[in-house]
């Protein structure tokens, strides 16, 4: 149920106010009063009343110096003001309209006229809160549309950036929540998987550049398209050389299974692609490496140019069993072996001595799925 409506009846004459008291009670309204216009305003900033009725002939402050007032506040919100007045002189009423008055009542005041006028005020004034409580809303609307734009701004530009790094659909899960933030430095253990092309530093110094690159884009897109499938993370290319790694920024089930997965169907896929090349004159093979590890991650670089790098003793076997390979041959460190002997036909290579490694360490080439 709505509160009544509150008027504050202003005037120096206790009798006035008793009777515009009682005509207005009658009609279920709020009733407040002030004597002088000094009063008056008190009462009006303490109350905010939805209606005044103001007598204009008062000590200390008349009826138009208190409208003047009251409309010169800001702190005041806007209040409909019935001028009452004993003068019927237009040039009165226009000073009085003039200073801020909504309608005016000549004494006596007639019943009717007087109920006539209040209730009219009144649906202005509740026009008027409605207005404005719409602009208010509007307005608190219009500033969460610009927050969420900025906000959906920022996550674009930042699955734009993740996506530099990582499958669109981990820089999606990332940037929605799922996964802390990657950029970050942490610890975890990966497995790491590295490709180059045999033979592709001595293509590079006989061929043409524009050859060179047409076999890159090529080579490219065809690896970049499995480790989207097989959802690793692709560190970093270098020319001919790739190094991807698996169980970041996102932990996934089985990363030595994937990764080993992965890299034979690369050696199946650049097969298709050497037998294109070598009829063109290009010799050249593929090696894969791959090691399993805890690394440190995060993002590396400076400000304006950021990388997403693993480093650790990991990424360096990942990339010295790639060295040892032998063309389209897959090397696994003796951790991945764990993970993929019950999947894949494996077969030792023997004890190898690396660069960076003050023991042999054991290797194992991968021949092929398990039937």
């Amino acid at each position: 149920m709505n509160n009544p409506a509150r008027i504050l009846i202003v005037d120096d004459n206790a009798a006035n106010v008793d009777i515009l008291r009682a005509r207005l009670q009658a009609n279920d309204y709020e009733i407040v009063t002030a004597s002088d216009g000094e009063e008056a305003l008190a009462a009006a900033r303490e109350h905010l009343p939805d209606l005044i009725l103001l007598d204009v002939m008062m000590p200390k402050l008349d009826g138009i110096e208190v409208c003047r007032r009251l409309r010169a506040d800001e702190s005041v919100p806007f209040i409909p003001i019935i001028l009452v007045t004993a003068k019927s002189d237009p040039k009165d009423v226009i000073a009085a309209l003039e200073a801020g008055g909504d309608e005016y009542l000549t004494k006596p005041v007639d019943h009717s006229s007087l109920v006539a006028r209040v209730k009219s005020m009144l649906r202005i004034k509740a026009l008027h809160d409605t207005v404005q409580r719409q602009a208010e809303q509007l307005t608190a609307w219009n500033q969460s549309l610009e927050q969420r734009v900025e906000e959906q701004l920022g996550l674009v530009e930042r699955l734009g950036r993740l996506k530099r790094f990582f499958s669109p659909q981990l820089a999606e899960l990332i940037v929605a929540g799922g996964a802390d933030d990657p950029l970050k430095t942490h610890r975890r253990e990966i497995t790491v998987c590295f490709l180059d092309l045999r033979g592709f530093t001595a293509f590079a110094e006989t061929a043409e550049p524009e050859e060179v690159m047409g076999v890159l884009r090529e080579y490219h897109a065809e690896m970049g398209k499995l480790i989207l499938e097989h959802e690793g993370t692709l560190e970093r290319f270098t020319g001919d050389g790739m190094m991807i790694f698996f169980n970041d920024p996102v932990p996934v089930p089985n990363p030595g299974e994937r990764a080993v997965q992965m890299a034979l169907e690369m050696r199946e896929r650049v097969a298709s692609l050497i037998d294109k090349w070598r009829k063109l004159g290009y010799e050249l093979e593929l090696g894969i490496g791959i090691a399993q590890g805890y690394a440190t991650i995060g993002a590396i670089g400076f400000e304006g140019r950021w990388d997403y790098g693993a480093i650790g003793s990991v990424t360096n076997l990942a990339a010295r069993l790639c060295g040892e390979a032998r063309p389209n041959q897959i090397l696994i460190s003796k951790r991945v072996l764990a993970t993929a002997e019950g999947v894949f036909d494996v077969e030792p290579e023997g004890e190898l001595s690396l660069k960076g490694f003050h023991r042999p360490v054991p290797a194992y080439n991968v021949l092929g799925v398990k039937e």
